[in-house]
């Protein structure tokens, strides 16, 4: 796996996970000008929710995006299952271009991609300072009450991060859930490089959680599921 950092453009500013089948970078070859779908914040829950996790049932898995939605500008996708000692990644399509031929049947060891993911997930190396905040903010919050506490729901994947040149961490959440539609909102923390990203995340932490974000939080009244990627 590589983790590459999206261009300064981008829509999306997450880091992206790319596959190495025998070394070779699959999306270079069959989507170049594609970015991963892999997210950083899609690695931060238990090992069933990580995006290339191989489960016994058969999952459709979205590898690349054109920095779109990809039913609008296509994509890559590959099925992914567990059977026995092997996981296989089969039925590959390419909808950013037909044309494109698509690699063949895939078969990993099982113990070996297991703890291929695993070590993705543990290594940090490549990390600037607010993918750091990202990642330990997610941790720190599933820790407290805090959601419970003030009547909301996280979104899924909801704790991402927002601007890299101004260094921002955005946390989206559903408040009010005795209201009808329920509200979307966010708080975002600016990660400065003055103290360390622990003590920051630290503080953000303990903040957000004395507050009620029904009157602390930002956001216009609107489903997550409008915004979502």
């Amino acid at each position: 796996m590589l983790s590459v950092l999206p261009h300064p453009q981008a829509i999306f500013k997450g880091a992206g996970f790319r596959p190495l089948i025998d070394g070779q970078d699959v999306l270079e070859e069959i989507h170049p000008d594609g970015e991963s779908s892999c997210y950083q914040e899609m690695w931060l829950g238990s090992s069933e929710t990580w995006p290339l996790w191989a489960a016994r049932e058969p999952r459709r898995v979205e590898l690349s995006n054109n920095d779109c939605v990809t039913d609008c500008c296509g994509g890559v996708f590959v099925t992914i299952q567990r059977r026995g000692d092997h996981v296989e990644w089969v039925n590959w399509e390419n909808t950013n271009d037909h044309r494109v031929p698509v690699p063949p049947e895939v078969r990993f060891d099982t113990s070996q991609y297991d703890a291929e993911l695993a070590r993705v997930v543990a290594d940090h190396s490549w990390e600037e300072p607010v993918d750091t905040a990202a990642r330990l903010l997610t941790r720190r919050v599933a820790e407290t009450d805090w959601y419970k506490r003030w009547d909301c729901q996280p979104v899924v994947h909801g704790i991402c991060v927002r601007e890299r040149g101004e260094a921002e961490v955005l946390m989206r959440f559903v408040t009010s859930q005795s209201d009808e539609s329920g509200t979307y909102r966010w708080h975002v923390m600016t990660v400065t490089g003055h103290e360390p990203v622990e003590e920051q995340v630290g503080r953000f932490v303990e903040q957000v959680t004395a507050t009620d974000p029904h009157e602390s939080a930002e956001g216009p009244r609107q489903r997550p599921e409008s915004l979502a990627h």
